[in-house]
């Protein structure tokens, strides 16, 4: 891992590039934790989409809870993975009326970060990158989500190794990123991640960060060693 005079580095260019810090509007809990789950595996139009369908259909979460699962596919069905989705946010929510007696968790705020994520994590399928969001996006937190763009572009920067898991990346990186700064790399690198470092082809002749990523470096060796040939 860097030391957190790099991370800041990365930090102010990416800032430097993209425009200053604009956080995201605040969103009640469950309707984080619910759009988290409806944003795995789709674009943020699609999940955007899905979410709207989903609170025009039914405006209350008891409703969601109650609804049969084939009428919940049906109004997220824009979001992909209909079935799975709707099954993991009826098991959500009524494992939040089991224990809470109703479908609230406004007393989360009154939790500690560390409290308030174990209880989150320790609902149907919700992982530490759930619980980060709603930390950070919901509870105004100094939580670092780690979504598929901060994991690959950590990745192609040494942050961490090649291959580490989803769950490992989150405990290795959200306690080096400087806490003032964590909501505000997350959301410089996904936009990062989505215009430049992407997934195929990444744009690493116009990348801010050339100097600091070893994958860039690394693949500019390959071409040169193949004009050489």
């Amino acid at each position: 891992m860097p030391d957190h005079r790099v991370i800041r580095d990365v930090q102010r260019r990416l800032r430097a590039q993209q425009g200053g810090f604009e956080p995201k509007p605040p969103m009640p809990i469950l309707d984080q934790i619910v759009g988290t789950v409806l944003s795995q595996h789709t674009s943020d139009v699609n999940s955007d989409r899905a979410f709207a369908a989903l609170k025009r259909r039914f405006p209350a979460w008891e409703q969601v809870a109650h609804a049969p699962v084939e009428e919940l596919e049906d109004a997220i069905r824009c979001g992909g993975l209909a079935r799975q989705k709707a099954r993991r946010i009826k098991e959500i929510l009524n494992a939040i009326d089991e224990r809470e007696g109703r479908i609230d968790l406004r007393h989360l705020h009154d939790l500690d970060d560390l409290a308030a994520e174990t209880y989150l994590t320790s609902l149907p399928g919700v992982g530490p990158k759930t619980a980060a969001c709603v930390l950070v996006f919901s509870m105004d937190r100094a939580a670092f989500p780690v979504d598929t763009h901060v994991h690959r572009i950590a990745t192609r920067l040494g942050w961490i190794p090649a291959g580490t898991t989803a769950e490992k990346a989150y405990r290795l990186l959200a306690p080096q990123v400087p806490a003032d700064i964590r909501y505000d790399l997350h959301l410089a690198l996904i936009r990062h991640g989505r215009t430049v470092c992407l997934a195929r082809r990444p744009r690493c002749e116009v990348c801010v960060l050339l100097d600091l990523c070893p994958y860039a470096q690394a693949a500019a060796q390959r071409r040169a060693a193949d004009l050489a040939t």
